[in-house]
């Protein structure tokens, strides 16, 4: 499991830093966030500081997660930043091309700063947690049946 399932086992996603809710944010499925994002029914006063732009990155990783880093592959991704009328700033990164989905999370990213914080908590980053809570344990069950248990029989010596 990653790192975001680990440390928040028992911490409720209001206590979050902003590091885990925008890695969140960022892996959860466009349609989802936008669904979520639509039922809490916001409407913050803001001015884009950078239109969502559609780009790639550098996809690195390492051989058995400790080895030495090479160059996996390019995914692409949508970004976007914006500043709420009070001044806070909110950036938003996510995966696919969706430039809506990277406007709410740069939104999102912004009220969480705020007093809106709880409200998003409830109605934004718990659900999407389980829904990837929910996808770990799916995914676990399906590598779990896919284990071989190897045993050894001793025979005796003649």
């Amino acid at each position: 499991m990653d790192s975001l399932s680990n440390q928040n086992e028992e911490c409720h996603p209001g206590q979050w830093s902003r590091q885990q809710w925008l890695g969140l944010l960022a892996q959860s499925g466009s349609d989802e966030l936008l669904s979520h994002w639509q039922q809490l029914d916001l409407d913050p006063g803001h001015r884009v500081l950078r239109e969502a732009e559609i780009g790639s990155v550098m996809v690195r990783g390492r051989i058995g997660g400790e080895g030495d880093a090479f160059n996996l592959g390019e995914m692409t991704v949508t970004r976007c930043s914006v500043a709420l009328d009070d001044g806070t700033v909110g950036h938003g990164y996510i995966q696919g091309r969706s430039r809506k989905a990277a406007m709410v999370v740069a939104l999102a990213d912004a009220l969480l700063q705020t007093d809106q914080k709880p409200k998003l908590a409830e109605g934004l980053l718990l659900p999407l947690h389980e829904i990837r809570q929910a996808r770990e344990l799916e995914l676990q069950a399906k590598a779990a049946a896919t284990k071989v248990d190897f045993f050894t029989l001793v025979r005796g010596e003649d």
